[in-house]
């Protein structure tokens, strides 16, 4: 018990740097990138210098950056990312908008990801199909080879400008099916090869020679021996799917984070920069650290 306390401990212990080493990082590389706010709108108006100084002293632009810094992350601990500097909307309304976007294009994909991977494995091991074996193998081959973005670009010349059957812009279909083959591609390989060690096991010897139904075993015998293996792949594809579902939205004209991001960064709106990339980043964090715990409750092997 005490030994699972202290690796609770250091679980936390770790992910609060890892947070906090994410947020320090990306409030000094947005600094360091040449303009500001101020820059943008002098190239879209007629700003003098004078109005120059003053709006920089008004957006806090014209502070040391350990200042700036102390007064944003305090604030942010509060759940105020400060005001957009571009639209003069709080930060927090913006990211609540475009966030149930983003989160149901992941969810969306991992699902399908997780559900391919686990279909063809499954069954690649069940029936001792070399064919299906290829495709597991080829779909792990495709995640690692291609880019989803090429993927998506392809996609949208073939299925939305040759054929027209999908709209270019908007559309939620083609993003998650991309982002989900690239998943499963990650997650299959690795589950069919446990799956395939585990076939061989004793006990799935005995449920066969009992005459048990090949959908019982697998969903009995095979998969509660494959789920470590699972969780850990899930926990490795998370960074992926996060940089996939950004690229999609941009491609595909979706109002999420990635959207927001990106015209943010061509306003050099810090503020909005700044929130985005670290709501999306700690709470991968977070979620690589449940991940990790849930994967050393049902694995006790790994405590040991």
């Amino acid at each position: 018990m005490t030994k699972r306390l202290l690796d609770l401990g250091y679980g936390l212990a770790r992910m609060s740097l890892q947070a906090i080493g994410i947020v320090v990082l990306v409030f000094f590389m947005c600094r360091i990138v040449p303009g500001d706010a101020v820059d943008r709108l002098a190239l879209e108006g007629n700003l003098t210098a004078a109005q120059e100084t003053r709006l920089r002293a008004e957006m806090g632009l014209d502070r040391s950056l350990p200042v700036q810094f102390a007064d944003w992350a305090g604030s942010a601990l509060q759940g105020d990312f400060g005001v957009s500097l571009r639209y003069h909307r709080p930060v927090s309304e913006m990211l609540a908008n475009a966030l149930p976007s983003t989160l149901r294009l992941a969810f969306l994909s991992f699902l399908v990801g997780l559900a391919i991977a686990v279909g063809i494995a499954v069954a690649a091991v069940m029936t001792g199909s070399r064919w299906l074996a290829g495709l597991v193998n080829l779909v792990n081959v495709w995640a690692i080879a291609l880019p989803t973005f090429c993927v998506g670009v392809i996609a949208i010349l073939v299925f939305s400008i040759w054929l027209g059957w999908l709209p270019v812009l908007g559309g939620l279909l083609m993003p998650v099916m991309i982002i989900g083959i690239d998943n499963a591609g990650q997650i299959g390989k690795p589950l069919f090869e446990e799956l395939r060690e585990a076939a061989t096991s004793a006990h799935v010897r005995t449920a066969r020679a009992k005459g048990l139904r090949p959908w019982r075993i697998a969903l009995f015998h095979l998969l509660p021996t494959a789920l470590p293996v699972a969780l850990a792949m899930s926990g490795l594809v998370l960074a992926g799917l996060v940089a996939g579902t950004l690229t999609m939205e941009i491609l595909f004209g979706l109002p999420g984070l990635g959207s927001l991001m990106l015209n943010a960064i061509h306003g050099r709106d810090y503020p909005v920069v700044q929130a985005a990339i670290t709501v999306a980043a700690v709470g991968l964090v977070v979620v690589n650290a449940l991940i990790d715990l849930v994967h050393h409750t049902i694995d006790p092997r790994l405590s040991r």
